[in-house]
């Protein structure tokens, strides 16, 4: 038995000094409660955004958007009357937008007094996303509601769902260019923090410094390889989804730019953590605590929207978020406008970081 204890000690020991391992017992599950109880927490007062264009602007119009506010399920925000109510859906990103057409009114009081059909009310969203049919579902029953208001047993309005983007766009559509976006953080920042932090702490940097690579030079070997290896995971994941669930997102050249840039932000982030650590396990935990918050809170597995609003905010600040945002834009939507202002924030951040990491890395170390 006391062999047991013994083993058992040395063990434990050994297993906590490894900082992965402590991480990923003790560290990491504390990390996964307190991402997913923000995330839903609050998930249960959460207002749908609800963006409004009322062409009408009628005494009907006003009293379907007055029902609709006081149900307290939506956060009304309305959109002017000369916006191209298409594009604007597709230049915002939105996942729900509701039009109401002219002559809504004049339509409500014909049903009102049995002389035409009941009036429509269009609501455009994302049929993947949970908040969709949640809205569908209030907007019609306040639709039910001006029958009674008008003193009817019929309906007078009714709400006519439409698809936005791809009239085929599934949750796959949705979820495969962020996981390619996944993956382009995960392979290049988690392998590049361990490689740094190794080479820091043998040596090898030092080696290095007597050849004549160059730093920038040795990082951009880095960032080729790690884009290389993007390139055929997408081609897999691309494969796969098409072979397997009947996707229908594509390739586009502008998916293709951004998977570069995301690379080259990653790698370059991945070398900065990996310079400042002593070993290449303090590294690995230290590139997992930074890692997997940012997967979650990016909109990789959930829609940024349906997170409490503190919570996009932080969303904004990371650039997985708008590595996934442009993904999607591109490969499923067809917006490259959108994917180009992700692309430049991006680049941008990718030079700073690229920058920061090469001054930052010695070659006369250790």
């Amino acid at each position: 038995m006391s062999r047991i204890f013994s083993d058992f000690k040395a063990f434990g020991l050994a297993y906590l000094r490894s900082r992965t391992g402590f991480f990923f017992a003790l560290i990491f599950p504390v990390i996964l409660i307190l991402v997913f109880g923000a995330i839903f927490s609050q998930s249960g007062a959460q207002k749908i955004n609800l963006p409004v264009q009322d062409l009408d602007d009628s005494y009907w119009s006003h009293t379907y958007l007055k029902f609709l506010d006081k149900t307290g399920a939506f956060s009304i925000q309305m959109i002017a009357s000369d916006v191209d109510f298409d594009q604007y859906i597709k230049d915002e990103l939105l996942v729900l937008a509701m039009q109401i057409s002219p002559g809504f009114g004049t339509s409500v009081s014909n049903a009102l007094n049995a002389t035409g059909p009941p009036a429509s009310i269009v609501l455009k969203g994302d049929p993947t996303n949970s908040y969709f049919s949640i809205g569908q579902g209030a907007a019609t029953a306040v639709a039910s509601q001006l029958a009674f208001y008008g003193h009817n047993v019929t309906d007078v309005a009714v709400v006519v769902p439409q698809t936005i983007g791809k009239p085929q766009y599934t949750f796959i559509d949705f979820f495969v260019p962020g996981m390619i976006g996944f993956t382009a953080l995960t392979t290049p920042m988690f392998s590049m923090s361990s490689i740094c932090s190794e080479y820091r702490n043998r040596g090898f940097f030092k080696l290095l410094g007597s050849t004549p690579l160059t730093k920038s030079e040795w990082l951009a070997a880095k960032i080729l390889w790690y884009t290389v290896l993007m390139l055929a995971s997408i081609a897999i994941m691309y494969a796969v989804g098409i072979a397997v669930f009947d996707a229908h997102f594509t390739i586009t050249p502008m998916a293709i730019l951004l998977v570069i840039v995301g690379v080259f932000l990653f790698t370059s982030f991945g070398m900065f953590l990996g310079v400042f650590v002593s070993n290449p396990e303090s590294a690995s935990a230290l590139a997992n605590a930074i890692g997997f918050p940012m997967m979650f809170l990016s909109g990789i597995f959930f829609q940024v929207e349906s997170m409490p609003v503190y919570l996009q905010y932080i969303a904004k600040a990371l650039p997985l978020t708008y590595l996934a945002e442009g993904l999607r834009a591109t490969m499923s939507l067809g917006n490259d406008v959108v994917a180009a202002t992700d692309l430049v924030i991006l680049l941008v951040s990718g030079i700073v970081v690229f920058v920061i990491a090469a001054r930052s890395m010695s070659w006369k170390g250790k």
